[in-house]
């Protein structure tokens, strides 16, 4: 019997690479994806997708049930990719846009994972696969939200790191940096819906963070197709020891450096410059 792994968030983007490059390399995979003609695509083009919205506890428990029937309990690995980003100044976050954020990004995620975790105990193996970001790592402006997200997304993954030890379920973070994905659309959409830069102090700001969300700005230096996070994964998932976390491209093998050895303020100074004043 092939492998069978879950992968959240694959209708575009980083989920959908990795899901079809599992496919390719015998695994049997099933791909999620929130919006239902994401859904039929996936399905259309070969994949066992299935319906997955993280910010639904119902939906969670059922996607969880059908895979755990359908492969009799013998999942093998579970990617936690599912993610947007939410744009914005710290000081315009609204209550419920922080709460929407943590829901798919954090929450969501958790749950979905502690459903697997009891099967993954029954068989006493199991691999667990988070993709957070270079924003996990270091911060940078406007992007308050989705930072908090990931750091907090690394912190729990630390955590469970420690309490699984023994288990032999292995649990594993990528850390990618600037890819080639939809996610400055749908960071867009997010902004559009709950940030409104009327009367903002950062309304000058926003201007140049909604060319760059529209596609005016091109793409950040170093960035990376989503195939280039696949090995990562294919590693996490077949290693007999795979690492902790996998760096992928160079400004998050630089930053993870850089954040150790730097002084805060210096290092405050080059993630300003860094992030352009909303410009990248």
């Amino acid at each position: 019997m092939p492998r069978s792994v879950l992968v959240t968030g694959c209708s575009s983007g980083i989920g959908k690479s990795v899901a079809f490059g599992l496919k390719a390399r015998g695994y049997r995979v099933y791909a999620t994806a929130r919006r239902p003609a994401d859904v039929a695509a996936l399905r259309e083009a070969g994949l066992d997708a299935l319906f997955l919205d993280l910010d639904s506890s119902e939906s969670i428990r059922i996607a969880v049930d059908e895979v755990l029937s359908r492969t009799a309990g013998r999942l093998h690995g579970l990617v936690n990719n599912a993610a947007y980003g939410q744009p914005g100044a710290v000081e315009d976050l609204s209550r419920e846009a922080l709460r929407a954020q943590f829901e798919t990004n954090l929450f969501g995620t958790h749950e979905l994972t502690a459903r697997l975790l009891p099967a993954f105990r029954a068989r006493n193996e199991g691999r667990i696969v988070q993709i957070s970001s270079l924003l996990g790592l270091v911060c940078l402006a406007y992007r308050g939200a989705y930072n908090a997200s990931k750091f907090a997304l690394e912190a729990l993954t630390d955590t469970l790191r420690l309490e699984l030890r023994g288990s032999g379920i292995r649990i594993s973070l990528v850390e990618p940096g600037p890819i080639a994905t939809r996610f400055r659309d749908n960071a867009y959409a997010a902004y559009k819906r709950h940030i409104d830069p009327t009367g903002s102090v950062h309304r000058s700001n926003y201007e140049h963070m909604e060319r760059r969300l529209a596609g005016r700005g091109g793409p950040l230096p170093f960035t990376l197709p989503a195939e280039a996070v696949l090995p990562k994964v294919v590693h996490a998932l077949e290693a007999r020891r795979p690492r902790p976390r996998y760096a992928v491209t160079v400004p998050t093998r630089f930053f993870a450096v850089a954040r150790r050895l730097l002084p805060t303020t210096a290092l405050d100074r080059l993630l300003w410059r860094v992030s352009g004043a909303g410009r990248r």
